[in-house]
């Protein structure tokens, strides 16, 4: 009698997916915006924890506004999904924060950023012409 196979998780080792572009605002943060929960990443370094989720509530929008100046950003690029980035983009507008906003079109079919994760970190390095 054949033993039924066991599925192992590939184990995932972290990517830096910004090597190799250059930086250009350096005090820029970017967002994957998502229905339930924003996704967002500032510069290694801004603090301890660089990536961080945040939920969609207006409390949870200000939250991430107030952690976001704390880090000293100063530009954020997210991207156009849907309706879920308005209320985000009024809030960040709102703490004086430049918001560049990203036609997720020309970005979700680019090799390289499967995740949540990996989509904000790129985002964070990548300027509005060539997103």
């Amino acid at each position: 009698m054949a033993k039924p196979h066991k599925s192992r998780k590939k184990q995932c080792k972290p990517v830096d997916v910004t090597a190799g572009l250059e930086a250009i605002h350096l005090n820029a943060a970017g967002i994957d915006v998502g229905s339930a929960e924003h996704y967002v990443a500032v510069p290694v370094g801004r603090d301890p924890q660089p990536i961080q989720t945040f939920g969609s509530f207006t409390a949870d929008l200000h939250r991430l506004a107030q952690w976001l100046r704390a880090c000293r950003i100063e530009t954020v690029v997210m991207q156009a999904t849907g309706v879920y980035w308005v209320a985000l983009y009024e809030v960040l507008d709102s703490y004086g924060l430049q918001v560049q906003v990203v036609n997720a079109r020309y970005t979700k079919t680019l090799p390289g950023r499967k995740t949540d994760v990996q989509e904000c970190q790129w985002r964070r390095s990548c300027t509005p012409s060539a997103c």
